[in-house]
């Protein structure tokens, strides 16, 4: 553990994905240990697809699913420290509750969770589409600097 400290302190990509709320140390080493280079990819959408969290898509003929599921192409640790990042950003930030104020550690990120809670989507499903969305926001942050 202290090895991977001092390696991925100088790495620049580690602050930049650090700095999203939701994303601590090990995640991000994570992160950036699993996708490697940013440049290999052209498109977000590559991206998630090298991550596995891609639908599949199961059709024939006149026939489409209606339950389709990830693909799981990519790394098994890569969407484990993503699933857990988006768990991280839409929990309650404080440790105990005054109110009944919801105050999320990553607005963004629990305003989009909430939204697709509301259209009826299950949880699993509801987190999945976040990791989607933060994998996006991470290859913006990556691309920019």
């Amino acid at each position: 553990k202290a090895e991977i400290d001092v390696l991925v302190k100088e790495i620049e990509e580690y602050t930049i994905i650090q700095s999203i709320p939701g994303i601590g140390k090990k995640i991000a080493a994570t992160i950036i240990s699993e996708i490697g280079e940013i440049d290999r990819f052209d498109n977000p959408k590559k991206l998630v697809a090298f991550t596995g969290v891609d639908p599949s898509v199961f059709e024939s003929g006149k026939f489409t699913a209606s339950r389709n599921r990830i693909t799981k192409r990519g790394s098994s640790r890569l969407r484990h420290a993503l699933f857990m990042a988006v768990r991280c950003a839409i929990r309650d930030n404080r440790k105990s509750k005054t109110t009944d104020e919801i105050i999320p550690r990553n607005k963004r990120m629990r305003q989009f969770y909430d939204k697709k809670r509301e259209e009826g989507k299950p949880f699993r499903v509801t987190v999945i589409a976040c990791v989607n969305k933060l994998l996006h926001w991470i290859y913006a942050l990556l691309k920019s600097k």
